[in-house]
């Protein structure tokens, strides 16, 4: 049922001049069809590979890059809500309570409730990608850029969770988070209201992806093919916000 809209979307993007994989269309325009019983689309492929270890200037392009796409679909019709947003959170998170344990279901219960009293609609919104981590970004021989991939997580939602999740998987450290920020800001500058904003947005961002994979340790569902991450990894930089809040590199 979303295949229309995240096809759209990634139609948009490649004609706006992002390295998007975009859709081939038939003679009527349609970006899908059935085929062998199952809806199917063909995408132009993207060439390069992905880093695990990036650059400072990395995080820099990217930051461009991410400023760049919110700003090619802010007015995109007929977009789908960020499918993983606050009200998301809060459904699975209560859900997941009961099968964790006592010191997680201590930090789990406190940040849903401090998450809960959040008010981000002021906030500039639209489509976000949600899920622009090391592994789906290409890069070419030569160093540049070449390729954004898997927008299957992407829906509206307060640009600045976008830029929060990109910020907790890319940079790990001072200069990497100054430098990702520098790039972004200079497509799309920041409002105050948005630096006020951050520590809460990065602290949602931890969360989402820890409850993500949390619940595919806790509740796999039958017959699907996921990658299994251990959700560790983001309980521990949730805590490390939770416990010491950053502002955000001017």
């Amino acid at each position: 049922a979303a295949l229309d809209f995240y096809l759209a979307l990634q139609d948009r993007l490649a004609h706006s001049g992002l390295p998007c994989p975009q859709p081939v269309a038939d003679g009527q325009g349609h970006r899908w069809r059935v085929l062998a019983g199952k809806p199917a689309a063909l995408l132009t492929c993207l060439p390069g590979a992905s880093a695990e270890a990036v650059s400072v200037e990395q995080c820099r392009v990217v930051g461009a890059l991410l400023a760049r796409l919110h700003l090619a679909a802010a007015d995109m019709p007929d977009a789908l809500p960020n499918p993983c947003g606050a009200a998301w959170h809060q459904r699975v998170g209560e859900s997941l309570l009961p099968h964790v344990d006592a010191e997680e279901r201590f930090i789990l219960a406190d940040e849903l409730a401090f998450q809960s009293a959040q008010d981000w609609s002021a906030l500039p919104r639209g489509v976000i990608h949600a899920d622009l981590f090391r592994d789906n970004v290409l890069w070419d021989a030569s160093g540049r850029l070449s390729g954004v991939l898997d927008f299957y997580f992407a829906g509206e939602d307060a640009w600045l969770f976008d830029l929060a999740v990109v910020a907790n998987d890319w940079c790990s450290d001072d200069a990497a988070l100054a430098a990702l920020i520098d790039g972004y800001t200079g497509v799309r500058p920041l409002l105050e209201a948005e630096r006020q904003a951050w520590p809460a947005m990065r602290r949602a961002a931890a969360l989402r992806f820890w409850l993500l994979r949390l619940e595919v340790r806790h509740r796999p569902r039958q017959g699907e093919v996921v990658t299994i991450k251990n959700p560790d990894d983001f309980r521990r930089l949730l805590t490390r916000f939770r416990l010491a809040p950053a502002a955000l590199p001017r």
